[in-house]
């Protein structure tokens, strides 16, 4: 038996795996699908300190709490920042860490400056618009690869401002985090702003991987996702 700890992504929360977790549990796996502070039902803690080292103390806490080793750990998107965090901080508890169309980051890197320089542009001006300076707005569900309506209509009231800070506070690592095997799941039937990730993975020796479905796989291709992360897993 394995066990899986799933991060969402920006403006998300840990029922966005709701289509995942079942097919993993019914494979015999231990599942936890954290929702991370400030978003989704934890939105009631939202505030302008909510920053990635925040969420990186969400999934070692977890971690922790529940004595959990040999751990597969999923990230999505803006959730691979969180993943490299963790793995460093706690690499003994981990197996496995897995970047879903996820940020593959660095000492020092910042998410925001990890994005397409178009995509860049378009946070901060939503930032400093609508987002009073501190938080990300609710991005188009269609420009990440949405197009079902049951989906949308799953997917759009759910979804919550994300904070600014989570993406301006850069990774501080110690090294440790290269000692955590890892692979790279990349969604390829969208605009493929993490292409460059899944190459930066690739050049790191880390297997890569390919779903034919937009960024938001959880959602729109969840038995192909579900069986990927088994076989990922060694299930």
């Amino acid at each position: 038996m394995s066990t899986f700890v799933l991060v969402h992504g920006a403006w998300h929360g840990g029922w966005v795996w709701q289509r995942v977790a079942p097919a993993l549990r019914a494979a015999g796996h231990e599942v936890h699908t954290p929702t991370l502070t400030g978003v989704s039902d934890r939105a009631h803690l939202l505030n302008p300190s909510v920053g990635l080292g925040t969420h990186v103390q969400d999934v070692v806490a977890l971690l922790q709490a529940y004595d959990l080793t040999e751990v597969t750990l999923v990230g999505h998107s803006y959730a691979g920042q969180v993943v490299t965090g963790v793995a460093d901080q706690v690499p003994t508890r981990l197996a496995k860490r897995v970047y879903l169309d996820a940020f593959v980051g660095d000492d020092a890197d910042a998410a925001i400056d990890l994005l397409p320089e178009t995509i860049a542009g378009h946070y901060r001006e939503s930032v400093a618009g609508p987002g009073f300076g501190w938080l990300i707005p609710v991005r188009s569900l269609s420009v990440l690869g949405v197009s079902e309506e049951a989906d949308l209509e799953w997917l759009t009231p759910r979804l919550t401002p994300h904070p600014w800070l989570t993406y301006t506070e850069p990774l501080r690592l110690s090294g440790a985090v290269g000692g955590v095997p890892a692979e790279f799941i990349e969604c390829v039937d969208w605009m493929r702003a993490f292409r460059p990730h899944a190459e930066r993975a690739a050049s790191r020796g880390w297997p890569v991987h390919h779903i034919g479905t937009g960024h938001e796989a959880m959602v729109t291709a969840p038995k192909e996702l579900a069986d990927l992360l088994l076989s990922v897993a060694g299930s």
